[in-house]
């Protein structure tokens, strides 16, 4: 499962630091709850897509921005503890450092709330001039939680440079089919497909339905689906992996990045998408067990050993 014969990885994407608050139940309007517990841990969607395939043996670069401050060089040494190259990462002086603010209740399921800062001042220039450099193969990561803006200059930049886009629309922000055309795959949840084509994702069934709809506006498409695995649709066909049985979710915080980074790892090694699928919802299912996001994130031993229990 090792990267380290595959093409390189590049991640264009938000850094954050989370702030994981654990509480019995999130709060409803108007009311004040007790939290049980308060940490920090690294996040943001890129950072812990990149980080997510790092681990799983995969060459990773991320392109992003921190603020200057303690938050961003925090940031900086976990990536580079996790083996990602981070000298596209620019510090930026006039903005903070991301941060999200993550509720997770007594159940692991989450409500996140992100707040930028430095994330959004990257540049349409930065982007296009790394993945300019990249070598045939390559495999482009990124997802909604940059500047729409962002997101169009990757997957320009991806189709101009020859490599392979796969674009996390999370969380969803409309784009035009211009940006959706070179997706390949397109990664999206249910909620998220709905929003993309304007009718109800639950039932599996429903979801291969969409995700073969899809076709007509991207390369492939996946559809995650929580516990239930994920679907897929490209030129060869379509199919859903099961998601093998979790008896303890104790945080499902990141488990999406999870998914989206392992996901890169098997194409940048060749794989054909339903075969990268598998190893996402692997890592993904491995990574609810866990608390936080990046630190809830599979090696290969990990997914080895869960495999043969």
């Amino acid at each position: 499962m090792s990267g380290s014969s595959s093409a390189p990885i590049v991640v264009v994407g938000s850094a954050n630091q989370d702030y994981l608050v654990r509480v019995p139940a999130v709060p409803t309007a108007g009311e004040t709850t007790l939290a049980h517990t308060m940490r920090r841990s690294p996040g943001g969607k890129g950072a812990n897509q990149a980080v997510a395939a790092a681990r799983l043996g995969a060459e990773v670069r991320f392109v992003g921005c921190v603020g200057d401050d303690d938050d961003g060089a925090l940031l900086l040494r976990e990536l580079r503890a996790e083996g990602v190259t981070t000298t596209d990462v620019e510090i930026i002086g006039r903005e903070p450092t991301g941060i999200a603010l993550v509720l997770v209740d007594d159940s692991g399921e989450n409500s996140i709330v992100v707040v930028p800062g430095a994330n959004f001042a990257l540049s349409e220039s930065r982007v296009r001039r790394v993945l300019g450099r990249q070598p045939e193969g390559a495999v482009v990561v990124t997802q909604g939680e940059v500047r729409s803006e962002i997101v169009a200059a990757t997957a320009q930049g991806a189709h101009d440079a020859g490599v392979r886009l796969v674009l996390n629309l999370a969380p969803y922000v409309p784009l035009p089919d211009e940006v959706l055309a070179p997706c390949d795959p397109l990664v999206v949840n249910e909620s998220e497909a709905a929003a993309l084509t304007g009718r109800e994702v639950s039932a599996t069934s429903e979801a291969l339905e969409t995700a073969r709809d899809l076709l007509g506006r991207c390369r492939s498409v996946v559809i995650t689906l929580g516990a239930r695995g994920a679907v897929w649709a490209d030129e060869t066909g379509s199919g859903h992996v099961a998601a093998p049985a979790v008896a303890d979710i104790v945080d499902t915080t990141g488990a999406g990045d999870a998914f989206t980074g392992a996901l890169a790892v098997r194409l940048a090694a060749g794989a054909t998408l339903p075969e990268a699928v598998e190893l996402g919802v692997r890592a993904g299912s491995f990574a609810v067990t866990g608390s936080g996001a990046q630190t809830s994130y599979p090696r290969d031993t990990d997914l080895e050993a869960a495999h043969r229990r």
